[in-house]
């Protein structure tokens, strides 16, 4: 770990850095989508695994791998190269990524305890990897930049390339599924994640030669201990981050109980790649639009803003229940709140990198990252594990007609939770008031520097 200054800029654009940057995003969500979207079901449906078992595996699973999360920050913080620091884990961890991806979705026949087994050494497995190329997409933004316009469009940028993946996956996943599986639901998932695998591969190869470090670091060593001690007092990433358990956790609800709500709350299955696809094009409207209401207004502003359209979709498709006409108008509008929400929540999660350097001399990126990585997968973990209690609860069994206590708990899981979610998230974010110091805190860093 290092104080920062910037020492170098080479010959990188920022078109092809912008679109090297994003493409990072457009694999992992080719991969991870699969996963948010389809791997609750593939476990229940087509694995043969039991709602609590799923449950209590997805919440070890977070556990460990939110450890592995700070871990891995830790390791970004002490990672000098001649790439970088968060660069050369776009090389290192796309292969591995890519193929426990594969295997996460391939059903072997070793019988229900084996099974058991298997899904855990694979989705832990599948969960370090990611956690090997997705912390550093959050650590090497201010490394890439230290304009905060330009980390608004990179990180633009990304979102948009990551809307592009979900939508791909949401879309063409379950008639990809039919076509290559011939029957065989198990075959057609399997098929369909090796395409996105290697396709998701071949896009961490690309980010990795299109990004480039430009603001270095200083080599002047900073503990560990020296490290952690920066977070304290960085009460604007304390807000932040506690943010993340509801945000995230909102739309983790959301993604995992979709494919449930359409096949046997609205007895619809073919609406799942609908809404699905509504939920991965639309944000990107509000993605586009970010720029423009940043330019204009607090990122808090316009984080609320998203926030408000979210839940104002959420409350439609509610009182919508099974009504298509509701539902997919409460879709759209809870979409583009998302998406805007969304976008600005990546530009922000650098600037309390930049207050805690400002307020303790060292800067911590790997770590914030990391920890706030860690969180957002202690919301997945939580997410997923309430959805399985709760669809236990309601006596859920699979590929049958559901009693209404089982479309009850479908429903809270879809739509009510998250709901109530996103009001706990604005109510934390009402408390963040980093926005108005930035400007200052920005130019003092920039005077330290040049003092260096």
């Amino acid at each position: 770990m290092e104080n920062t200054t910037v020492l170098a800029h080479k010959g990188i654009s920022k078109w092809r850095q912008r679109i090297g940057y994003g493409s990072a995003d457009l694999a992992c969500n080719l991969i991870w989508q699969m996963i948010t979207l389809y791997l609750m079901y593939f476990y229940t449906d087509i694995f043969g695994l039991a709602a609590v078992q799923v449950s209590v595996l997805f919440l070890v699973t977070r556990v460990v791998d939110g450890v592995a999360d700070v871990l891995m920050g830790v390791l970004i913080d002490k990672t000098n190269t001649k790439w970088g620091k968060s660069r050369p884990y776009f090389l290192l961890g796309a292969i591995p990524f890519g193929l426990l991806a594969i295997l996460a979705f391939y059903v072997p026949d070793i019988g229900p305890a084996g099974k058991l087994v298997y899904a855990y050494i694979t989705y832990l497995g599948l969960s370090l990897a990611y956690t090997m190329v997705n912390i550093p997409m959050a650590s090497i933004l201010p490394s890439l930049t230290s304009d905060a316009n330009e980390r608004t469009i990179l990180a633009t940028t990304r979102m948009i390339f990551a809307f592009v993946g979900a939508t791909i996956v949401s879309v063409l996943t379950l008639p990809l599924v039919g076509w290559l599986g011939g029957g065989s639901k198990a075959q057609g998932f399997f098929w369909t994640m090796v395409i996105f695998a290697v396709i998701g591969t071949l896009l961490f190869f690309f980010t990795f030669r299109n990004v480039e470090e430009k603001v270095k670091m200083k080599l002047e060593k900073v503990t560990v201990k020296q490290t952690f001690l920066a977070l304290k007092g960085n009460k604007p990433w304390y807000i932040f981050a506690v943010n993340i358990l509801f945000m995230w956790g909102s739309f983790f609800f959301m993604q995992g109980s979709l494919i449930y709500y359409y096949t046997y709350n609205v007895g619809r299955p073919d609406l799942a790649i609908v809404v699905a696809g509504i939920g991965s094009m639309v944000p990107m409207v509000g993605t586009i639009v970010t720029p423009f209401f940043s330019s204009r207004m607090l990122k808090r502003s316009v984080f609320m803003i998203g926030s408000v359209a979210n839940l104002l979709g959420l409350a439609i498709m509610i009182f919508a229940n099974v009504n298509v006409t509701g539902l997919l108008i409460g879709s759209i509008v809870a979409a583009f709140g998302h998406g805007l929400r969304q976008s600005i929540y990546f530009s922000m999660q650098a600037d309390p990198v930049d207050y805690g350097e400002w307020k303790s001399g060292v800067s911590a990126a790997g770590v914030l990252s990391a920890v706030n990585g860690f969180i957002g997968k202690v919301a997945m973990a939580v997410a997923g594990a309430i959805s399985g209690v709760i669809l236990t609860w309601g006596h859920y069994a699979a590929n049958t007609t559901q009693s209404s206590d089982a479309l009850l708990a479908i429903k809270l899981n879809y739509l009510v939770i998250p709901a109530i979610l996103v009001v706990l998230s604005m109510v934390i974010m009402s408390f963040y008031k980093l926005d108005k110091l930035y400007p200052e805190i920005r130019k003092e860093l920039d005077a330290r520097l040049l003092e260096d």
